[in-house]
């Protein structure tokens, strides 16, 4: 018998650890930034501007015990830096939409919430204006 960490109170191991059942892994991405030629204004054309990115994304995935296991975090990454090297994009929404299906090229991502952030969009008013999407595998 021994004491436990979060009382004074003794306690005793159960004769059998229960079983872990995983029932969904979330992979994020948080804080990315991307340069990107975006926005619907004359002034936002032909110039790149700074994204910040957030991903998370619900992984049907269970006992991962190596990177091919689970969804790597440098393919979110290269799928926004892919899309941002594209070429222009309107609008924010359009981006969260192109890099949630990015996401969805890999099977086992079940759903997909993507923001993304244009901290200068209105500056110096607003630390960031943006747009969060999620999206279901259909």
């Amino acid at each position: 018998m021994s004491v436990s960490p979060l009382s004074d109170k003794p306690f005793s191991a159960p004769a059998a650890a229960p079983i872990v059942k995983v029932i969904v892994t979330k992979v994020f991405v948080r804080g990315l930034k991307v340069e990107a030629e975006i926005g619907v204004y004359d002034h936002e054309h032909g110039r790149v501007q700074p994204l910040v990115i957030d991903v998370e994304l619900d992984v049907a995935a269970v006992h991962c015990e190596q990177l091919g296991d689970t969804v790597n975090y440098e393919t979110i990454r290269n799928a926004a830096q892919d899309i941002a090297a594209a070429g222009h994009i309107d609008l924010v929404e359009t981006f969260a939409e192109r890099l949630a299906q990015a996401c969805f090229d890999d099977h086992r991502v079940t759903r997909a919430r993507v923001r993304v952030e244009k901290p200068l969009a209105l500056a110096p008013h607003a630390a960031a204006a943006g747009v969060e999407i999620t999206a279901v595998r259909g």
